[in-house]
Formats: structure tokens, sequence, C-alpha cells
């Protein structure tokens, strides 16, 4: 039977479903009414006492009535049945037709294709010949959704054509009671990568794998040894042969980038839920940080991890790393994703992230490597070698002298005395003609050694003593003895300074306890 004639068929049966319904519904309310009234009759006082025969038919009424309501209730779930079927076929058709104008773009472009290349190719071949990328990515996640922690799965799929244009995308949440492991996401996303391209009629794909055992075991290097995860690549292989090339290549976790971003989509789909508010309905997510319900809109996603978390515990983070002078990372554990300072407009201020973006270019240069411009309005920060280069093409023989350009204010400087440019004159008779400087220096180097200060080896700055052992490491990454300035090397000091005093160790106000 062609699938018009079913529909027709099924909308038939639907039709006289319904009418059936209605008309047991009607005899059964006759029924009722007649029913009623020989009942209030035998209980009447003129009519005899209730007992035998007349007793009989209320008992036939009430098993009618169990058949009626039998009937009923079978009716209702045939038209249940019906109405899903009708459902899952308008679904289907959609998918199809969209499948359709895919495959006719695919066409379009196929032939665009052949004829800049060559005009007597056809279009069908060309789309045979090219090699279709399939990115593909599953996801499973602890995840909380108000006070119940949670594990969800999901799953991305992006197929591109050779110019890693994307064609299509499939983004779709997993039931997790039956996928429980990332291993078994992955290789769903695999057959639904696999399946999506048999649709489109594709005939030669090359997908891009993130995980090594998914790799090993489509490549055939290595065997699963469950039956589960046997059963889900047996599924793979059954698509594999409907393709005339299909080859697999490993990519770093980061070059999966349009399926990994669609896996973490179907996953907060999964996570979010809608609540009624003043402004009407909106989606609600739980930050894991803070455990607060807040507005989708108000949740930031690391760009690199899509980590989601809420504006205010972002805001907290992100200044707080501004405060101890580090890179600021995704707040996940054990995630290294660098927070892009462009994302982060939604919740910092302009000066926030000023102060954001020259400590990301602090981090970005070697302690040693860092020089400021020494004018007060200006101050911009680059690196010795990215300084002299551009300060050859501006000042004859700079690599041989400390004559450098400021990159941003354009004037000169010395990067040997940290002060602006002494012309006609060298570093040595600079600092004998300003004898403040000389006697501000010696101050510093009286204090410093009044104070017990250490200078680091490797970046010249000072360094205090304030609580702790005397492994010193210093913020450039030089590891030193605090006592005698001997270097650290492996973690083991080179000299034989007492490693630790109980003064340092343990404060007045713990030992007066």
């Amino acid at each position: 039977m062609e699938a018009d004639d079913l529909e027709t068929a099924v909308a038939e049966q639907s039709r006289e479903l319904v009418a059936t319904r209605a008309l047991d519904s009607d005899a059964d309310y006759a029924f009722q009414l007649q029913l009623q009234e020989a009942m209030s009759a035998s209980l009447s006082p003129s009519r005899p006492s209730a007992s035998g025969p007349p007793t009989a038919p209320p008992a036939d009424g009430a098993a009618s009535v169990g058949d009626g309501d039998g009937r009923s209730l079978a009716t209702a779930l045939m038209l249940e049945e019906m109405e899903r079927y009708a459902r899952e076929n308008k679904d289907r058709r959609q998918c199809e037709a969209e499948f359709r104008r895919m495959r006719q773009d695919l066409d379009r472009r196929a032939g665009c294709s052949s004829s800049a290349s060559s005009s007597s190719s056809s279009s069908a071949s060309s789309a045979s010949g090219e090699c279709f990328r399939v990115y593909v990515k599953g996801l499973v996640s602890e995840e909380w959704i108000k006070d119940e922690k949670v594990v969800v799965a999901g799953l991305g799929v992006a197929i591109c054509d050779f110019k890693d244009n994307v064609i299509i995308e499939v983004k779709k949440p997993l039931i997790n009671d039956i996928l429980v492991g990332d291993l078994e996401a992955e290789i769903e996303a695999l057959v639904q990568g696999l399946d999506a391209a048999v649709g489109l009629d594709l005939k030669r794909v090359n997908v891009l794998i993130g995980d090594v055992r998914l790799y090993n075991y489509v490549t055939g290097i290595q065997s699963p040894g469950q039956s589960k995860i046997a059963a889900l690549l047996n599924e793979a292989t059954m698509l594999q042969r409907k393709l005339t090339y299909f080859g697999a290549t490993l990519v770093g976790p980061n070059d999966t980038k349009y399926a990994y971003k669609l896996a973490r989509d179907a996953i907060v789909s999964q996570i979010s839920w809608p609540e009624e508010t003043n402004d009407g309905k909106s989606l609600k997510e739980t930050c894991v940080i803070c455990f607060e319900d807040s507005s989708v809109t108000e949740m930031f996603s690391v760009e690199e991890c899509l980590h989601r978390y809420c504006f205010s515990c972002m805001k907290r983070h992100v200044e707080a790393k501004l405060l101890d002078g580090v890179m600021i990372k995704c707040p996940h554990d054990g995630c290294n994703s660098e927070v892009k300072i462009e994302s982060c407009g939604g919740f910092l201020d302009p000066k926030t992230i000023s102060i954001m973006s020259q400590r990301m270019k602090e981090a970005s240069v070697g302690v040693t490597e860092r020089v400021y411009c020494p004018y007060p309005r200006c101050s911009t920060l680059m690196s010795k070698h990215e300084v002299l280069e551009y300060s050859k093409n501006a000042f004859v023989g700079a690599e041989h002298s400390g004559a450098r350009k400021c990159m941003k204010c354009q004037f000169f400087f010395c990067v040997d005395c940290k002060v602006p440019w002494h012309y006609n004159m060298s570093c040595n008779e600079y600092q004998r003609s300003i004898p403040i400087a000389a006697a501000g220096d010696a101050q510093l180097k009286s204090l410093a050694s009044k104070r017990l200060w250490r200078e680091c080896a490797k970046c010249k700055n000072l360094v205090e003593l304030a609580e702790g052992c005397y492994h010193i490491t210093c913020r450039c990454g030089h590891e030193f003895c605090y006592t005698c300035g001997a270097e650290w090397k492996k973690k083991r000091a080179t000299c034989s300074c007492p490693i630790w005093d109980e003064r340092n160790i343990i404060r007045e106000g713990r030992r007066r306890h």
C-alpha cells in the first residue's frame, strides 16, 4: 500500500472511531437514564419490594456499563495511537522535504563547482567525487536542575563540504538510561552523522573524530570487548557500507568545534525549563556555582569549553583573578579554557575589561621580556623582541644600544635605564649625571638589606618573605633559596641552607593557643 493510501485509510478509520465513540456515548447516556428510572420505580412504596427478578436488570446494566467503559477506553487508545502515527508521519514528511531541499542545494553547489572546473562533467559526478567532512561529538555531563544533580547526554553532528561550509547540523539529546557512558554517546553521534550523510545521498565521507577510543574502533586498530559497544559499532558499519568511500581522521578536542557546540546545546536544552515571570514566560537554568536559578539570557558560556555560569558568579570570578594578577580560566574544576575578553561585555564594565585586557597581555609576555614605556601618559606594555624589531627601522644601531621607539606613543626611550632616551649620552654617563636617581637606588638597596629582601636573579624584582618556607617561587617562575639566593633545580635546593624556620611557619597568634 502506498503512503498516501495508508494515510487516507488511517484518516477514514479515525473518523469512524470518533463517530462510533460518539454513538456509544449517546447509547450509554440513554441507558443510564433508563436504569435510573427503573431503580426509582423499584424503590417506590407503591411497588413490590426490590427482590427477585427485578434486581437482575441492574446487574446486567452494570455489566453493560462496564462493557461500555471498556469499549470507550479501547476507542480512546486507538485514537491516541492514530494521532501519534499522524504526528510521526508529518514529522517524517517534513524531514524528507528538508533532506530533498538540502540535496538540491548540494546538487546546485556541485553543478557550480563542476562548471567552474570542467564544463563537460555533470553535477552528480562532482558530488560523488567531492569528499564531505562529518564532525561528530557525543557528550555526557553532570548538571544541576534546581536542587537535583542529574547526568545528561547529547550529541552534535555537522556535515560540511570540502570548503568547510556547513551543510546540515544535527543536535539531539540522549536518554541517559540507555547511553550511560561518553564512549556510547560518541558512537551514537557517529551513527547519527553517517545516517544523515546517507540520507543526503552523499557517497564520499571523511569523519572527524575527537575520541581516540572511537577512532581505534572505527579504523580497526582495536576491537570492542563489550557487546553493547559492538552492537552500536555494527550499526555504524552497516551505514558505512552504503558509502563508496569512508575515511576517519583523529583530531584534537578543539577541532570538532561545530559538533561540540551542538552537543552542548543539546545538553543545555535538557537542563533549562520554562517559568512564568512578570515579562511572560522565560527559560531558567541553574548555575552550578551559586545554585541559583537564572534566566538563560543571563548565563555566560565559556567560548572554548562551553561551560555555563551566571553573570554574577563570572563577574566575581574574573575580578578575583584580576586582583591575583593571573590569567582568567574557566571556573570548572580541571578546565584550562581561557575566558575571552571580548565575550565578557555582558557582565563587566568597560574599565574592568580594559584592566583585563592589560593583564592578559602581561600574561602572554614573559616576565623577563616585559618592557613598559617610561612616559607616564603611555606606559604601554611591549616585549623586548617586538620593540627591538620595531625600533630597527627608526634608530640606526638600535640592537647595539638601549634606544627603543614606543610602539604606541612613538617616543624614544632607553630600555636599560627605563627612562626617556638620553641623547648624546651613554647609559653610564646618564647614570652619573643624575645623582638623585643614584641616591634613590642606594636608599632602595639599603632598605632591601635592612628588611632582608631578596632580589630574583632572573627578573630582578625584589621579594619579601612574609611567612612560609625559604623555598621561593618568583612570579617569573624562577625558584631560589630566600636565605642565600641559590637557584633551586628540579624542586631541589642546590645549597645547604635550612628550608624553613619555625618563626616563619607558626604565627604569634597561633603560638598562644
